[in-house]
């Protein structure tokens, strides 16, 4: 098992629009390609307060790059990413990185 942490900076004040998209659309569209998310968090304290933090669980890269690619080329999330950006950008940036659990994690 691999995990993804992904981490998205919002513009000001965008985070709520960010927090709404995903618990109505993005959670559903995952089900749908069977993405499996380990976890959410908003950062209380740290560097920026606008962040989304979460953790997605996959078997390997080969079935993150087929699940994920078949997710961000459905045309329903498409065209829900830009209804939710109609009053402007959401996201500032996005940054990911793949953890490895150690022998000796409580999370394998």
């Amino acid at each position: 098992m691999i995990y993804e942490m992904r981490v998205y900076r919002c513009l000001p004040g965008r985070l709520p629009a960010l927090l709404k998209r995903f618990e109505t659309v993005t959670l559903g569209k995952w089900d749908k390609y069977g993405i499996r998310q380990a976890g959410f968090w908003t950062t209380l304290v740290g560097e920026s307060n606008q962040d989304l933090t979460y953790l997605l669980a996959w078997e390997s890269l080969a079935e993150r790059e087929q699940k994920w690619n078949a997710f961000q080329s459905d045309p329903e999330w498409i065209a829900a990413r830009a209804e939710s950006e109609r009053e402007g950008a959401i996201v500032a940036n996005i940054t990911n990185s793949f953890l490895q659990p150690t022998s000796f994690s409580s999370v394998k």
